[in-house]
């Protein structure tokens, strides 16, 4: 355990190094798409009521997590294939799950500040009174890790070109036509179905009903759910690091 956790360590330390100008930038426009979705939205829905500042409150937060995780993480392992950095990486004499969780500690750090800022944003725009659930933590850690896990297991299973389309695909498809800044019901019947299979719906519920602990309950769907989602990431994600070329 300790040789692995050494390997993991250097491993923050080396991809903290090599994007240390890229991330800054990831985290500034992480923070500014959290505040602006609160701040701008608002502009355009005349006479905001609770329910729907509740949505945006909760909203924005969980759309920073996939854009970090959906978006960003993806397009900059696209990048490392094309400038050799990722083969280079798969050289390494160290563990491949110690890749993979240094490559996760870096997104979710870079992620977390923006998540505050956006909700704090909401609370303060919308004066909003916040039930904040223990299960929070666990809710915006599984958003956060599922989001990610995808966004690897795309990246690293698909072409580098491939996975540019795709995850700016992903960034219109999440803030206009996903159930997350509005309840699925606007939606029509055959999209609504598609939502019940993929994640985004369920990654905005888990952290609205932790931060909010409604009266009936916090639903268990969601982290089951998303727990099968991060699974399927990591699985794909794993198996491609360790295919011989």
């Amino acid at each position: 355990m300790r040789p692995w956790f050494r390997s993991y360590l250097l491993l923050v330390r080396w991809t903290a190094l090599r994007l240390r100008f890229v991330l800054p930038l990831v985290l500034i426009v992480q923070v500014f798409l959290a505040v602006g979705i609160v701040i701008g939205f608002a502009y355009l829905i005349p006479g905001i009521d609770a329910a729907t500042a509740l949505y945006l409150a909760t909203g924005a937060p969980t759309l920073g997590l996939i854009t970090i995780g959906m978006v960003m993480a993806p397009q900059l392992i696209a990048q490392s294939k094309l400038e050799g950095t990722f083969d280079y990486n798969r050289t390494l004499p160290v563990p491949r799950t110690a890749v993979l969780a240094a490559d996760l500690t870096t997104w979710l750090v870079t992620g977390a500040p923006g998540l505050l800022l956006g909700l704090l944003t909401a609370v303060l725009r919308f004066d909003l009174d916040l039930r904040i659930s223990p299960l929070a933590v666990v809710a915006v850690l599984l958003v956060a890790l599922t989001a990610t896990t995808a966004g690897f297991a795309l990246a690293y299973a698909a072409p580098p070109s491939a996975t540019s389309l795709v995850t700016q695909t992903l960034v219109f498809v999440a803030l206009l036509f996903s159930p997350i800044n509005f309840p699925a019901e606007r939606l029509p019947g055959w999209l609504q179905a598609v939502h019940r299979v993929l994640p985004f719906e369920y990654m905005a519920q888990a952290v609205r009903e932790s931060l909010t602990s409604p009266a009936g309950g916090i639903a268990a769907l969601p982290y089951a759910v998303l727990g099968a989602w991060c699974a399927g990431g990591l699985v794909i994600t794993l198996r491609v690091m360790t295919r011989r070329r």
